[in-house]
């Protein structure tokens, strides 16, 4: 799906935002990592440097229907800091038709990415982020971009975001404060451009049949551990 829309935000930037991506389950037939299912609340925490906590991110299916297309769900997701002030909240939507479900990066991207200024003004164009129902170890999946011509009153500023490389390197059982989990492990790099800034940061991110994500981590460009994001709760 491709799509170009104006846009005008307002609130604070999230930093991190590609942790918003995440993969919930159902026990629908038509997804296996994504909820179909109003009401369901997923929470993970986030931890920074050396295993700190830097906040709490939960999110909630609250709406699905059923379309031509196939199933559309919206997903709202609030974010709160390590001392429980409310950062952010957004929306976006996914959809699953067959057995992919595809996940609307440009939503996903226009919220806590340009909320800080309401003033700004926005088209964003890209490709959709893909998950199949069937994985498997050795598997590559299709990458996914976005790209954003800002205004900031009269300033004119591109960003370019680029998910690539995404590959099921193995499976694996991961235990956190919500239970123990049969994990696939995927591996993707995230390159983002905006003005002479370029770089690339390596992430996994362990998926499990009716759960979803599971963990998240992101590395710098040496491999080093940065940041993680794990599943704490889930109420259906």
């Amino acid at each position: 799906m491709k799509t170009s829309i104006a846009v005008r935000w307002s609130g604070p930037l999230l930093t991190g935002i590609l942790c918003c991506v995440s993969f919930l389950a159902s026990a629908q037939d038509c997804s296996i990592f994504y909820p179909l299912k109003e009401g369901v609340k997923l929470e993970y925490t986030l931890y920074g440097n050396k295993d700190k906590v830097e906040g709490v991110q939960t999110q909630e299916i609250t709406g699905v229907e059923t379309t031509s297309e196939g199933l559309q769900a919206q997903m709202h997701i609030s974010f709160r800091d390590e001392k429980g002030k409310d950062v952010y909240e957004m929306d976006y939507g996914f959809l699953c038709a067959g057995d992919v479900v595809r996940i609307d990066f440009q939503s996903l991207m226009s919220g806590p990415m340009l909320q800080q200024n309401p003033e700004m003004e926005a088209e964003i164009t890209g490709t959709d982020i893909e998950w199949p129902n069937n994985l498997s170890v050795g598997q590559e999946l299709p990458d996914a971009n976005v790209s954003m011509k800002m205004n900031m009153g009269g300033i004119n500023m591109n960003m370019e975001m680029d998910i690539s490389a995404r590959k099921v390197e193995r499976k694996e059982t991961v235990t956190t404060a919500a239970g123990t989990f049969d994990c696939f492990v995927v591996y993707s790099e995230t390159r983002s451009k905006m003005m002479m800034a370029n770089q690339t940061f390596p992430s996994r991110t362990w998926l499990a049949e009716g759960v979803g994500m599971v963990r998240n981590e992101s590395y710098n460009k040496n491999g080093k551990l940065t940041a993680r994001m794990e599943l704490t709760a889930v109420s259906r």
